[in-house]
């Protein structure tokens, strides 16, 4: 069975939400031993990068030179005119082909966009609405990442109740991993306080907290910089920690109207105690997590939540909300907060302190259920199954 896959997503240097769920699949699809009874060809507008796996017998890229709309202007276009056409045509993300004889499969995030049109452009707003409801309409099957994005499908389309799979998302086991002390912390609940994590990686997070210009603790929030995210909640929080001696890092790339959260740190006047650190890279976010004293995502809505996944991994107490996804993936090794309640929040943050030890166990053994592989497995067994 020949499989087309969309990855135009994966190929780009700084990766975020759908970037990281497509990029780690196809790690993890190439190196299933059941796929190698299958040959996978993988759609890009350009070279595919060293973070890709590289191209051998059963495993090729289709370069489609293109910009702009280049699923609608070059891939739809090839795949509708070429000889060798896939047996089924997995998107990776909300956009699918909107014209086409294969059989197609696509992933949905979530579809909190739905009613929270005032955090997006309208033009963002617009894509995402009317090009996703035509994906879920027409395609075969539709992979949903949580129990949460799959009731948000049936909700407003019910049509499509039959065709969604949920397969959970997972983490990079090789790079998000506790060291073994706090491995053996298990046995009993007992942390060596003097020293909770090993030499190199103290080595680690001493190096990046230099790089980010950060002294001391500090409280961590990952992720894009965005309205659904809740920065200004956790800002409007902190400000209420006066007495914690913290320091607030906010690690993540400018996503859109963010320009609040920067006001919102001068009016409260804790732009001493607060970082931006910009992007972060994937060789960095490790020892950032370790470091932390405690991870914040008191989101709005969350299809998933890999960023708590890597939270718990590392042994670093999360805070988040019971929005969307997120009691899915920390069932119950997380505080949880209300997002739209600064003082819940701040709360919540007291609270996964004074408790970090028993978090700590808690997370690492809710981490250990989710992994790439059992996401590719149970991917594969869904295209296997459509192309049928």
């Amino acid at each position: 069975m020949l499989i087309g896959i969309n990855g135009n997503e994966a190929n780009i240097q700084n990766r975020v939400g759908v970037n990281q769920y497509t990029a780690s699949l196809l790690i993890a699809l190439e190196k299933l031993p059941a796929a190698t009874k299958h040959k996978f060809v993988v759609y890009l507008s350009s070279v595919p990068g060293d973070h890709l796996p590289k191209a051998r017998e059963g495993w090729d890229y289709k370069i489609l030179p293109g910009r702009g709309l280049w699923i609608v202007s070059t891939l739809m276009p090839f795949l509708l005119v070429t000889r060798k056409k896939p047996d089924v045509l997995f998107t990776p993300s909300h956009y699918s082909v909107p014209i086409s004889v294969i059989p197609q499969v696509v992933s949905v995030m979530d579809l909190g966009y739905l009613n929270s049109r005032d955090q997006f452009r309208l033009k963002d707003f617009i894509q995402l609405k009317y090009w996703t409801a035509w994906s879920i309409r027409q395609a075969k099957k539709i992979i949903a990442i949580s129990e949460s994005t799959k009731k948000e499908i049936i909700d407003n389309y019910p049509m499509a109740k039959d065709k969604i799979v949920v397969t959970y998302l997972g983490y990079d086991k090789n790079k998000f991993k506790s060291d073994p002390l706090r491995e053996a912390s298990q046995i009993g609940f007992k942390i060596q306080k003097s020293n909770p994590i090993k030499s190199d990686s103290k080595v680690q997070i001493d190096q990046v907290k230099k790089k980010f210009g950060i002294e001391g603790d500090y409280m961590l929030y990952l992720g894009t910089l965005k309205p659904n995210k809740n920065v200004e909640g956790i800002v409007k929080a902190f400000a209420q920690l006066q007495s914690l001696p913290l320091t607030l890092v906010i690690a993540g790339k400018k996503g859109w109207l963010y320009e609040q959260i920067f006001k919102l740190v001068e009016k409260n006047n804790i732009k001493d105690r607060v970082i931006f650190t910009d992007f972060v890279g994937e060789e960095d976010k490790p020892a950032l997590i370790a470091g932390a004293s405690v991870f914040t995502s008191p989101s709005f809505w969350e299809g998933f939540g890999i960023h708590i996944l890597e939270a718990m991994a590392m042994g670093t107490p999360v805070v988040c909300s019971r929005e969307g996804s997120l009691p899915e993936v920390g069932g119950e090794a997380v505080v949880y907060v209300d997002p739209r309640d600064p003082a819940s929040i701040a709360w919540g943050i007291r609270e996964a302190l004074k408790n970090r030890d028993e978090l700590m166990v808690r997370g690492l053994a809710q981490a250990k259920k989710f992994s790439w592989e059992k996401t590719a497995s149970e991917t594969l067994a869904i295209l296997e199954s459509t192309a049928l």
